[in-house]
């Protein structure tokens, strides 16, 4: 079985997963009783975790080429913990529960990216074919379980969201055991050298940015549509239109790198950052409008992300390749996703919806201006 395909089993069997689990997650907190704030602190839980937790994932992975037991850890910790949580009573043990289990899942997915970039041996543009599998997974995932809610009581979730995470840790046992290449020089060394460069600190900063731009839309955009009178199967074909058009980015990835550079993809998917959260902010209740502010996920993540791996995997090499997109997880996903969340509580009850996703627009344009000023790759 050629590692090719084990990656992509192993990307569509996480998305599956997280296509349960991102859009609707909020509706189960919100029957639970939670408010705004509340809900946006637990969501914020898995992201702080990676401010942290993927660092050191990484640095065991590296040190020990562990990596794929680190993995199949990862999906033990999500399958024990999610019965934990259903146990746990107010808002605060939920926080904890799910910091805890975020702390023992943070690293999977970075170290499986570092995993893939590696197996390419130079060859990136193959990265979108092998990624594309996880928007296939997400879309199964979003659509099945938007049709699901519709039939049943939103305190199900957990159960299906428990078995997705099994089929996940399951595939992650075919995972290949290749391990990180390692170049001249010392690791340690190096690592330092690397964070002092300006560059790379802006380009950690604007995926920072982009990260904190998403808080309203992974927090809040399911409750937001909800409220006006979309059905959860509706709202899951407005997520599922938007990794539909990610798919298209990333079939067409081997092109867009041959003819723009990641720095012109990674500005290009800012902007049209700023353009999506201003358009769901102000005009959810325009359909067509609707529409097309989740087709733009195509550059808002499609983009964005598959730029940004390739930008790091550049500027981390050698054994500092997992490190690095542990590091690119921790600061993007973890501090400003986590940033985000909370910044988008604070905003959805003291200032509402619109001015929630106006500041999500002034979080991407932060990142296009960091980019723009200092990123060359």
């Amino acid at each position: 079985m050629p590692p090719s395909f084990r990656l992509s089993a192993y990307f569509g069997a996480y998305f599956l997963y997280a296509g349960a689990f991102v859009p609707y997650f909020a509706l189960y907190l919100a029957a639970r009783g939670f408010g705004a704030v509340e809900i946006a602190a637990v969501m914020a839980m898995p992201q702080l975790a990676r401010v942290a937790a993927p660092t050191f994932w990484g640095w065991l992975a590296d040190r020990s080429g562990a990596g794929r037991a680190i993995v199949i850890g990862s999906g033990l910790a999500l399958v024990a913990g999610y019965p934990v949580l259903a146990a746990a009573q107010g808002a605060l043990a939920v926080a904890l529960v799910m910091l805890l289990m975020s702390l023992l899942s943070a690293g999977a997915l970075p170290i499986v990216e570092a995993m893939t970039l590696n197996s390419l041996e130079g060859r990136g543009e193959r990265y979108g074919p092998i990624r594309m599998w996880g928007s296939i997974g997400f879309i199964a995932g979003v659509l099945g379980t938007g049709v699901w809610l519709d039939a049943h009581a939103p305190q199900s979730l957990l159960g299906v969201v428990v078995l997705l995470a099994a089929v996940a840790l399951a595939v992650s046992t075919l995972l290949p055991t290749t391990r990180v290449s390692v170049g001249a020089g010392g690791a340690e060394a190096r690592l330092g050298d690397v964070l002092r460069r300006v560059d790379v600190i802006a380009l950690l900063a604007a995926c920072s940015c982009m990260s904190a731009a998403h808080g309203a839309l992974y927090g809040f955009f399911s409750l937001h549509a909800e409220a006006l009178g979309y059905s959860k199967t509706a709202i899951g074909a407005l997520w599922t239109l938007g990794v539909l058009a990610e798919i298209v980015v990333f079939l067409a990835w081997p092109k867009l790198t041959r003819r723009y550079s990641l720095r012109v993809l990674l500005i290009a998917s800012f902007v049209c950052a700023a353009a999506r959260f201003a358009a769901i902010g102000w005009g959810t209740q325009v359909l067509l409008l609707l529409v097309a502010a989740q087709l733009l996920h195509a550059a808002t993540f499609g983009v964005f992300h598959a730029a940004s791996v390739a930008a790091v995997h550049r500027l981390f090499t050698g054994r500092l390749q997992a490190r690095g997109q542990t590091l690119y997880s921790s600061l993007s996903y973890g501090l400003g996703g986590g940033a985000g969340l909370l910044v988008a509580g604070w905003s959805w009850e003291a200032l509402g919806p619109g001015w929630s996703f106006t500041l999500s627009s002034v979080f991407a344009l932060a990142g296009a201006a960091l980019v723009t000023w200092r990123v060359r790759v």
